[in-house]
């Protein structure tokens, strides 16, 4: 198997099985106790903004979006990123990742936030959120919260509890311009 023998495309209603199965083999039924499947259990994800890897015409990794809201900033938060184990390490993740960071900005999203190792997401253009700025429903480790900034300030607005967008309750500021 190449890369080449990879296609990407936006995600549709038809993978959403597919994409169950993949995040139910790469997180385990813990997921659902975790602060950002919390922030997702209030509204939808962003199809626009989601994609999926296929190999031979079976999903074998995806990426979604979902809006959010914290204060009066919002943004999008990105995952689960996963891949099927047999693809890993060959830079689908990366590349799915790149696809929905390139959508966010096509749509002038001002920001993309996420929980995840810094490490991998640093090189992808994530920084940590400043220790405090932000609150997640559940417990996190403050040390994985990193955002991708779009519009200069964005992040900054980004303060108090992290929810869905469709839950927010401060209305949206958008960052001055520089």
């Amino acid at each position: 198997m190449t890369l080449t023998d990879v296609t990407y495309m936006p995600e549709a209603p038809a993978h959403d099985l597919e994409i169950d199965e993949i995040n139910a083999e790469a997180f385990g039924p813990g997921r659902f106790t975790r602060a950002a499947y919390k922030i997702r259990e209030g509204g939808p994800h962003d199809r626009s903004l989601s994609f999926v890897a296929l190999h031979g015409g079976q999903v074998i990794a995806s990426v979604r979006m979902t809006p959010i809201a914290a204060g009066a900033g919002r943004a999008q938060m990105l995952g689960p990123l996963a891949v099927r184990p047999d693809f890993k390490n060959m830079g689908i993740g990366r590349k799915l990742v790149a696809m929905a960071l390139a959508a966010a900005a096509k749509a002038t999203e001002p920001a993309v936030i996420l929980v995840g190792d810094e490490p991998y997401y640093g090189p992808l253009g994530f920084a940590r959120i400043p220790r405090g700025q932000i609150e997640m429903p559940r417990p996190v480790d403050l040390n994985r919260l990193l955002a991708h900034e779009i519009v200069p300030g964005a992040v900054a607005l980004l303060a108090g509890e992290v929810c869905h967008a469709d839950l927010a309750k401060t209305p949206q500021r958008t960052p001055e311009p520089a």
